[in-house]
């Protein structure tokens, strides 16, 4: 599992990659994390219970967590790390996650096709075998096809992606987004949605109260989750509902607006901001509510619907990306990304909650047996076999699918390709395979339940 988003960082994409990797490793397989380092607390090797060894490779953070491009310079320290470990599949995650590109970009050179054509560089006596390294990049978000940033993700996403065995998805939006994103073949795109530990989400003992009806958000206060539909919204239905009161979590650059707009509107009394909620504390903060609600832009798949379903909340979102593929419609209430059509989403919401005609218990085992992580495993392990399967691409193939990228970026990307073919067999020659010490452990979940 290689991306730039791990813990010690909690978030989406880095819960997704540790729970897959907890219940690969239950499911019998040998999982190794790479990701950068954290100095000064986290540097080289670490361990996640119950058993996931994760690499802290020294490498510079641009911004958000996210190192810069590195190419050559993480080579050297995959190369290391595949060969000890003696990886079979690189898994990597994210599209802003250069740890992810770029791991998928230099996994050929440690195929047979590679070393068939320039295997002289090998020494007497070295007898490691060759192994190829199959590529599967899971894409958790969406992305814009006409904007500058978008313009530029896409590209280096495509190239990157150029010769990836396999793409999953979080959803069939999201699919269509990533095959446009990076001109892959359709053919090799997977949807997996992600899913839910219902038993960390359960509704509360006893069914809340109707007199005063909570909305509860929990989101990150920037522009693209929709926080301006948020600020223009809650003062109407406030004025509409004197027993409505809202339960806000979450920070980020937007909540100057929020905080303004409670206190224009003397609101103090009805809309709690509790600032940033940690990951445990999330569903503490959701069974207060009765109904949950999503402005967000843009969603691939939206997780935080999924648990706010499983604690039995009401949910009231935009129709935007994979958010109709979540739920049920009678588990959700959609909105057109404006402010008119949220206030009526939530006034039906509110009408249907204090009818009492959700039932959030109910809501919960639907949830539960939707979406769950053996499910997923198992799904990723489906993928796993079918690439394997598959015939390796052989370096021409690679650099005439790379010259294809365009006049500019396919030069660059193959200049690109020429120069890292040379620098491993540069580092094959300064530290060849006989003098890397191998791991030999028996990784098995039983192995580490004897520990």
């Amino acid at each position: 599992m290689v991306c730039d988003f791990f813990h010690p960082n909690i978030g989406g994409v880095e819960n997704h990659i540790y729970i897959l990797s907890v219940n690969l490793l239950r499911r019998g397989h040998k999982v190794v994390a790479v990701t950068h380092s954290y100095p000064d607390s986290r540097v080289g090797i670490r361990w996640l219970a119950p058993g996931i060894k994760v690499y802290h490779v020294p490498l510079r953070v641009l911004v958000s967590n996210a190192t810069l491009p590195n190419y050559l310079t993480f080579l050297p320290w995959l190369r290391d790390i595949v060969l000890r470990e003696r990886i079979t599949i690189i898994h990597g995650h994210a599209s802003l996650s250069s740890f992810a590109q770029e791991a998928i970009l230099h996994s050929h050179l440690f195929g047979s096709g590679f070393e068939s054509m320039f295997g002289w560089w090998r020494r007497n006596g070295e007898q490691e075998e060759s192994r190829e390294i199959r590529t599967v990049f899971t894409d958790h978000s969406l992305f814009a096809l006409d904007d500058a940033t978008g313009i530029l993700t896409n590209k280096l996403l495509a190239a990157a992606l150029n010769n990836v065995d396999a793409v999953i998805c979080v959803s069939h939006t999201a699919r269509e987004n990533t095959v446009l994103r990076a001109q892959i073949d359709p053919r090799t795109a997977y949807v997996i949605p992600s899913a839910v530990i219902a038993e960390q989400f359960k509704p509360p003992p006893k069914p809340l109260s109707t007199d005063t009806i909570t909305i509860v958000v929990i989101s990150r206060l920037a522009y693209r989750k929709g926080v301006d539909l948020l600020v223009a919204s809650a003062p109407r239905i406030c004025a509409l509902f004197p027993q409505v009161q809202f339960l806000v979590g979450g920070s980020g650059p937007k909540l100057i607006n929020l905080l303004q707009m409670r206190e224009a509107h003397r609101l103090q009394d009805r809309i709690t901001l509790l600032g940033a909620v940690d990951h445990h504390d999330v569903r503490n903060v959701l069974v207060q509510g009765h109904i949950y609600l999503n402005t967000s832009l843009t969603e691939s798949f939206g997780i935080g619907l999924l648990e706010a379903a499983c604690t039995g909340c009401f949910i009231v979102s935009t129709r935007v990306g994979g958010v109709p593929e979540v739920l049920p419609k009678d588990m959700i209430e959609f909105a057109m990304p404006n402010e008119d059509d949220v206030v009526r989403a939530l006034r039906k919401a509110i009408a249907i909650v204090t009818a009492g005609k959700h039932d959030p218990y109910r809501a919960h085992e639907r949830a539960k047996s939707m979406y769950t992580w053996e499910d997923v495993t198992k799904r990723t392990e489906t993928v796993y076999a079918d690439i394997v399967k598959k015939r390796p691409t052989d370096l021409w193939t690679r650099m005439h699918r790379t010259l294809r990228l365009g006049p500019f970026a396919g030069l660059i990307y193959f200049i690109i390709l020429l120069v890292e073919c040379l620098f491993f067999l540069f580092l094959e020659w300064v530290c060849p395979r006989d003098q890397i010490h191998y791991v030999e452990e028996d990784w098995t979940m039983e192995s580490f339940k004897q520990v």
